[in-house]
């Protein structure tokens, strides 16, 4: 484990954006590159997303992320993870914020120590205002979620029971008159409540990355490395292109043998233009 590092709110280098909101945290612990200021934008959400909520927080936070902002997430299972791991495959900074303390004992989830070096190689950063031995409380993660919004320009929720923590997030960038964006779901999922919740009181519905550049004035940077797909690969490509879509489906619909699918799936997988949601379920990233 690298060594943890201080940083004060009175320190030169301390975030701006940070710095400016109600309550800046006094001191701050961190591992990897700290910025005085970058263009960051948080996408926060459940811990455990449905399918929909996987397939838009990668289309979303992939867009925004080659379009250089800096995603911003909390390290939580779920949407958190997404947005991490989806800024990683980019080779993209990346900033995770902690509601525990920055040691290895103490961190939450275990399950992602191995994103650490990940993140701390892509020239990222880990964030806490919790000292090294602090275990997850009830009171500490809803506390970190206003660095989250405090670092950011913007907040998008993806998916979000009535009381998630991603809503306290998202209260947070209101107080803190950050742009809040929403993604619509089903009005018969949980997952989508929180998120309708924050759209009538004000949060932007959006249903592309764009269209989050285009209300906070970003430039859109245009990808450099188009891939070039042959007819077969076509076939998939169009046969994901109203949304995710499992195995057999895709079989079904190409009507190539079952064994060419997984080859050329696995082909447009490494190229970075599918996603396997999970149990089959794969999805275009576009």
């Amino acid at each position: 484990m690298r060594t943890i590092k201080e940083i004060y709110l009175q320190d030169p280098d301390y975030p701006l954006s940070l710095k400016k909101i109600k309550n800046p945290p006094k001191k701050l612990y961190y591992l990897g590159k700290i910025k005085k200021e970058e263009d960051c934008f948080a996408i926060v959400g459940t811990r455990r997303p449905t399918p929909y909520g996987k397939e838009a927080t990668l289309k979303i936070a992939k867009k925004l992320a080659l379009s250089g902002l800096t995603l911003v997430s909390g390290f939580a299972p779920g949407i958190d993870t997404i947005v991490h791991k989806t800024a990683l495959e980019l080779k993209k900074r990346t900033i995770a914020v902690l509601g525990t303390g920055l040691d290895k004992k103490s961190i939450y989830p275990q399950s992602n120590l191995y994103l650490i070096e990940k993140i701390l190689e892509n020239d990222g950063c880990l964030i806490s205002e919790f000292p090294p031995q602090t275990k997850g409380a009830k009171f500490t993660f809803p506390k970190r979620n206003r660095i989250i919004a405090g670092l950011c320009l913007g907040v998008l929720v993806v998916e979000a029971k009535e009381k998630s923590g991603a809503l306290i997030t998202a209260n947070f960038a209101f107080q803190e008159k950050r742009k809040v964006f929403a993604v619509p779901g089903s009005i018969f999922s949980e997952n989508s409540k929180g998120c309708h919740s924050l759209i009538q009181k004000g949060a932007i519905l959006v249903q592309d990355g764009r269209e989050i550049l285009k209300e906070l004035n970003f430039q859109e940077k245009p990808s450099n490395k188009e891939v070039y797909l042959n007819e077969k690969e076509k076939l998939i490509w169009n046969a994901l292109e109203k949304g995710e879509k499992d195995l057999e489906e895709i079989i079904k619909q190409t009507k190539l043998p079952a064994f060419l699918v997984l080859s050329l799936i696995s082909k447009l997988e490494s190229q970075g233009k599918v996603k396997n949601l999970g149990g089959n379920i794969f999805s275009r990233i576009d």
